[in-house]
């Protein structure tokens, strides 16, 4: 096992403890739904005398049929039951309020592409983690967990900080079809969550100093530092000026006052090696010798310069500095299994059934 995949494996572990505890956004909790009423369009009245034709009474009636039938049919694909965990369903309105509540918050971090990448891989298990979340949440109202609504405030008001303005906060949401209303119900779920799974698997999670000095012994050659170097950057928009200044760097050696003579900045970097450095600047970077110029490199529609002041080597890290880090690997490693095994209990002892399309 790599130090890599065990930081990325605690990373994942650690992401899906905390949304199952409303730490970090990870789910949305759903509505209580016992009984559900559809809308039933009645057929209309026609009066004896109305004095329309009877073709357009006709035309009438049928456009009249199809709107209703039109208006029936979004109702109830909105409010479809998809679900059904114990006495409670989940609904086609559900899973739609779980990736609009997952928009507004995720937004808080991400956008564009990347936004829409977060979402979409959300979305692949979507059902299963809302019928996780349905099952969680009747075992926190079973052990009569109580929520402080102070803390459902301090969370809204959170939220809230990512925004301008409460009006832009209203706007974000109202674009999901949220209200502020369907926010508080989901924190106040998310902390439902986060209070059952406390007490039924976080709280009997132990991890032994002896463990983690054992993982340590066995892992050693992972926990090295990489080699880091520390550069000075010069970055030029056009390439004929950009080869002007690293001819006169090879001959000063002094990126400072050369980038002044252009009005250009200097900045001071440090990068490791294989730390998702582009590998176009890890190539250049990481082969240059103490002082060594490099030619201009062009990314995008910049130039880049480099000069390599200091080369920090590659060192064997100590079980005192690593300590946290294994702590929390295995930590969440236990956590994890434990709340697999935690949620098959509760899904044996359930009645789920989903609805075929």
């Amino acid at each position: 096992m790599t130090k890599s995949k065990i930081q990325n494996k605690s990373i994942r572990h650690k992401a899906l403890a905390d949304a199952r505890q409303g730490i970090v956004v990870g789910k949305c909790q759903m509505t209580n739904i016992k009984t559900k009423s559809f809308v039933i369009c009645p057929a209309p009245k026609l009066k004896k005398s109305s004095g329309i034709p009877l073709c357009g009474s006709i035309c009438a009636l049928t456009l009249f049929w199809i709107l209703c039938f039109g208006i029936c049919h979004l109702v109830f694909a909105h409010d479809k039951i998809v679900a059904i965990v114990n006495n409670e369903a989940i609904t086609q309105k559900d899973l739609d309020d779980f990736i609009n509540f997952m928009s507004v918050q995720l937004s808080q971090e991400y956008a564009g592409e990347e936004l829409e990448s977060k979402i979409q891989s959300m979305k692949l298990d979507l059902l299963d983690r809302l019928i996780e979340d349905k099952l969680i949440l009747q075992e926190a109202k079973k052990n009569n967990i109580k929520i402080d609504e102070f803390r459902v405030k301090a969370r809204l008001a959170e939220i809230k900080k990512n925004y301008g303005s409460d009006t832009e906060f209203q706007n974000a949401i109202s674009r999901q079809g949220l209200t502020q209303a369907d926010i508080e119900l989901k924190v106040r779920d998310q902390l439902l969550t986060y209070n059952i799974v406390e007490m039924k698997v976080k709280s009997k999670i132990i991890v032994n100093p002896a463990e983690v000095t054992d993982f340590y012994q066995k892992n050693s050659t992972e926990f090295k530092t990489p080699q880091e170097r520390r550069v000075t950057l010069i970055t030029i928009d056009d390439e004929n000026l950009a080869n002007d200044i690293y001819n006169k760097l090879k001959e000063s050696q002094d990126p400072e006052s050369i980038a002044g003579e252009y009005s250009l900045k200097v900045n001071k970097l440090s990068f490791k090696q294989n730390k998702e450095l582009k590998k176009e600047i890890e190539d250049v970077v990481f082969k240059l010798n103490m002082g060594e110029i490099s030619p201009p490199i062009k990314i995008d529609n910049s130039f880049y310069i480099f000069r390599l002041d200091d080369i920090v080597v590659s060192r064997q890290q100590n079980l005192s500095e690593v300590q946290e880090q294994i702590y929390a690997f295995l930590f969440n490693t236990k956590m994890q299994e434990a709340l697999t095994k935690w949620l098959d209990e509760l899904k044996g002892q359930a009645y789920i059934k989903i609805m075929q399309d």
